[in-house]
């Protein structure tokens, strides 16, 4: 992970380019993986961690109808998450986690390891699902390694 986190960095800083994150079942593991980088202050500029669904809402001001009507693992709230984190910070890239982690949690429909994650950037973005497999920390981990792909994907 942190071959590519490197990676982002450099860019970041080296474009004068700003990031934040919002998320919810890696518990800041995102954050904290950025900010381990010497320098990360050039360009992560926020971190919320959402956990609870109040404060999805309360936080991010993702309303409460579209938690109900979607869940608050969907691609419909991973994208505003990502989008009202972008416009919250005033970050130039914002990257949204949501999902299940487990070992509970999960259903027919959204099983453990069920996970969306959303980068916003520039004028664009991007939303992927995905399944992980293995215990709650491992699916926390391939979380955030996809995550950080999906962000360089967008640079």
């Amino acid at each position: 992970m942190s071959i590519i986190a490197n990676k982002i960095a450099n860019y970041l800083s080296s474009n004068k380019l700003t990031i934040s994150s919002a998320e919810s079942c890696t518990g800041g593991l995102l954050s904290s993986t950025l900010t381990d980088i010497p320098g990360s202050s050039k360009f992560f500029i926020s971190g919320i961690t959402a956990y609870h669904n109040k404060e999805k809402i309360r936080l991010l001001r993702i309303p409460p109808k579209l938690i109900k009507k979607y869940g608050a693992v969907s691609k419909e709230v991973a994208t505003l998450m990502a989008k009202n984190c972008a416009r919250l910070a005033k970050t130039d890239l914002a990257v949204s986690i949501t999902g299940i982690a487990g070992p509970t949690g999960g259903s027919k429909e959204k099983p453990v390891g069920t996970v969306f994650i959303a980068v916003k950037f520039n004028n664009g973005l991007l939303c992927k699902r995905f399944f992980f497999k293995g215990n709650r920390v491992s699916i926390k981990k391939q979380t955030v390694a996809k995550a950080l792909a999906l962000i360089n994907s967008c640079l």
